[in-house]
């Protein structure tokens, strides 16, 4: 009896290789899809293709990368053996030989890049949640009695500040909430010293100030918690952090941001230099309102003064005499005037009548009569004239179409005596035929004995073709004076 085990039942599916490392391959990408991966580079490869092969690993494991030529070209940097960096990547499969990898397509050098991403992930959601809207903004007082500093007491800022705030404005209390500015608790401190100072109550105006500093340094400013404590904060808020080009979330939720602590102290309060030259100015603004409002006054009694006189009874009388006098001179000679109008119309009217005199129309008639009666002798005369020469001329061009004048001159017509048709060629007639030829002052009858061509000839005037069209009527014409 044999000792070996059965052999089991042979399966119904068995995965071939490739078909194991591929699915395996899609089941990585589908479930991890696109991911950020922090790590040291090391075993780099930059072979001519320019693609690039590396390693990621921390202290406790390593993944084999690749990243292709396309993406290489748009780092900002060149990586190199040792780098910290982040890696944006597809988890894939190595199908030919089975190897677990990342495919890479975006790197970043760890730290600031991991940073920048999350403040402008916070920037992004405050923003829309409305924490930066300027309408919630508060206006800066432009005269603040009391001043709070919230900032590290022992910092360069808080010195640049007290030497502004000492030399613009001393006028104002200075109050300064002690925190820290940079670490882990920074936060939390900056927090509850601006809680501190909103609850005292004392305070104006508030200025948040750091000096500046890495991004790492500045990231206590970059907390969501500090953000939300500045836009509740009653008290304006100006921030002060950084250099000028130093952003930082409380920089955005803060009433007014300033690019240095010096310039945070002197966007809250007014120059005194300034003040000093405004007070001067306003000193001599009163001084001409008052001296300018005492001259209206003294100016008004003056006038009062001069009314009252004005209204004396002697003045009153005399003004009534004066306008007496007026009136009677006036009345004088608004009669001369009336009378002399009076005496212009009369005569203007003795005049016309003179001129309507029936002895003058008379003559006026007698003398147009006789200038009509020319007027007409002429035109009679003038229209005779011209039409005589109308009538001349119209016998002229008559006599010049006649064809009895063509005759006149010599020449004669052809006609066939058949039809009395105007012969104008040679081809026209046949031997044999009899034709009619008319003169002057006469006809001749006479035939045809041969008919051939010769040199054409032409009636000055009218052509024979003419002459064909008016044959009827021109014979009759000169039939009848030949006749007679």
């Amino acid at each position: 009896m044999s000792s070996r085990a059965p052999l089991a039942a042979r399966p119904e599916f068995v995965y071939t290789i490739a078909r194991l490392n591929r699915e395996a391959r899609i089941a990585l990408s589908g479930h991890f899809g696109t991911i950020w991966v922090e790590g040291e580079i090391s075993n780099l490869a930059m072979p001519a293709s320019g693609h690039w092969y590396f390693t990621l690993k921390d202290a406790e494991a390593q993944v084999r990368c690749a990243m292709f030529r396309g993406a290489g070209r748009l780092l900002g940097f060149k990586p190199a053996n040792g780098n910290h960096v982040l890696a944006r990547a597809q988890v894939g499969l190595y199908e030919p030989r089975g190897d677990y990898q990342l495919v890479v397509d975006l790197l970043e050098e760890a730290g600031d890049g991991a940073l920048q991403r999350a403040f402008e992930a916070l920037k992004k959601r405050l923003d829309t949640e409305g924490l930066f809207d300027p309408s919630r903004k508060k206006p800066i007082p432009r005269f603040p009695a009391c001043i709070g500093v919230v900032t590290s007491p022992t910092g360069a800022a808080i010195r640049d500040i007290l030497t502004v705030l000492g030399r613009r404005y001393p006028a104002a209390s200075v109050i300064v909430f002690p925190t820290k500015v940079q670490g882990s608790e920074a936060p939390s401190e900056i927090v509850r010293a601006l809680e501190r100072a909103e609850a005292s109550g004392w305070c104006d105006v508030l200025l948040l100030a750091r000096g500046g500093g890495s991004l790492e340094d500045l990231w206590a400013f970059n907390d969501e918690k500090l953000a939300r404590a500045i836009a509740a904060c009653r008290t304006p808020v100006v921030a002060g952090i950084g250099h000028e080009i130093d952003f930082t979330i409380a920089d955005f939720a803060a009433d007014l941001r300033a690019p240095t602590p010096s310039a945070a102290a002197e966007a809250v309060t007014p120059d005194r230099v300034d003040l000093g030259i405004r007070l001067q100015h306003l000193d001599a603004q009163l001084k001409r309102g008052f001296l300018a409002r005492l001259e209206r006054q003294q100016q008004r009694l003056d006038f009062i003064d001069r009314r009252l006189q004005q209204c004396h009874p002697r003045q009153k009388l005399e003004r009534q005499a004066l306008r007496l006098a007026e009136l009677q001179g006036r009345l004088a000679r608004s009669a001369l005037a009336r009378l002399g109008a009076h005496r212009q119309r009369l005569q203007h009217l003795e005049a016309k009548l003179q001129r309507h005199t029936p002895a003058l129309k008379l003559q006026h008639f007698s003398d147009k009569l006789a200038m009509l009666d020319g007027r007409l002798r002429r035109t009679a005369l003038h229209a005779v004239e011209r039409r005589t020469q109308q009538f001349c001329g119209l016998g002229r061009r008559l006599d010049t179409v006649s064809p009895l004048a063509t005759l006149a001159r010599g020449y004669s017509i052809t006609l066939q005596a058949a039809d009395n048709t105007i012969v104008t060629g040679w081809s026209d007639v046949r031997p044999g035929e009899l034709l009619h030829t008319r003169l002057a002052n006469g006809m001749l009858v006479s035939r045809v004995e041969k008919a051939e061509p010769g040199v054409p000839c032409s009636f000055p005037g009218k052509s024979g073709r003419d002459l064909k069209k008016g044959s009827n009527q021109s014979t009759a014409e000169m039939e009848g004076p030949n006749d007679a």
